[in-house]
């Protein structure tokens, strides 16, 4: 993007983008479950993709990252920023996926309906209510760290929180499946949870979302700095 753009009008930009990229989401998968009679995920033999289709199956799943990610390094002007469009991105995509196929598909139905989230580096089981809220933290720290300047600070404490809660909430998503893993590929494939930890997943969440909280005590606490010598009277 060129260097003369107001950060409202990147974040604008990367925001039509990443709902464009939703759309093409939607009407990506729905082509693929409607191939192979999956349009509801949560039912026997899940993940019928052998051969080929499988394989370009993940192979665009790691190109739907490597392009989230060149937009945030095209959009931002400092690392901080890049990381942060790249999360804005992230999470809107992520939203607006579920709500074009939602209208192209009628599912999901409810934000409780379970759905595979992902395939790398196995699959991810989940409510949908799940991802959509990691969604809204990632849209939340992303419109904070570029829309704020470059004089905010991140603490590395809230990051070292973040990672943790990042480890949880993949451990959450992935537990069924690494059960499976000792019995090979095909008993992975045919994982179909039953319970998801919630009180885990949003501890998690929690964790996650510790650089947006404490970038928001940051600013408010700027901004009462700011205003404080309009209080001032003199004696």
């Amino acid at each position: 993007m060129t260097g003369h753009l107001p950060e409202r009008t990147r974040w604008a930009i990367v925001m039509a983008f990443a709902i464009a990229m939703g759309w093409v989401e939607a009407a990506s998968v729905f082509y693929i479950r409607a191939l192979v009679d999956r349009i509801e995920p949560y039912q026997a033999d899940p993940l019928p993709m052998n051969g080929a289709l499988g394989n370009v199956e993940l192979w665009r799943e790691a190109a739907t990252l490597v392009m989230i990610a060149t937009l945030g390094v095209l959009a931002g002007r400092t690392w901080r920023r890049r990381a942060g469009y790249a999360a804005l991105a992230f999470g809107a995509w992520d939203i607006f996926y579920y709500v074009f196929l939602r209208l192209i598909s009628g599912w999901p139905r409810t934000l409780m309906d379970w759905d595979i989230l992902f395939l790398l580096p196995l699959p991810w089981w989940g409510p949908v209510l799940a991802p959509v809220s990691i969604a809204l933290v990632m849209i939340l720290w992303g419109t904070l760290a570029t829309q704020s300047g470059d004089g905010t600070a991140d603490a590395r404490w809230a990051w070292a929180l973040a990672g943790v809660g990042i480890g949880l909430a993949l451990a959450v998503f992935m537990i069924d499946t690494w059960r499976a893993l000792r019995d090979g590929r095909d008993a992975i494939l045919q994982v179909l949870p039953t319970m998801f930890n919630w009180p885990l997943f949003w501890v998690a969440l929690l964790l996650m979302a510790s650089p947006a909280l404490h970038q928001v005590a940051f600013l408010r606490t700027k901004k009462s700095v700011f205003r404080l010598p309009c209080c001032w009277r003199l004696p």
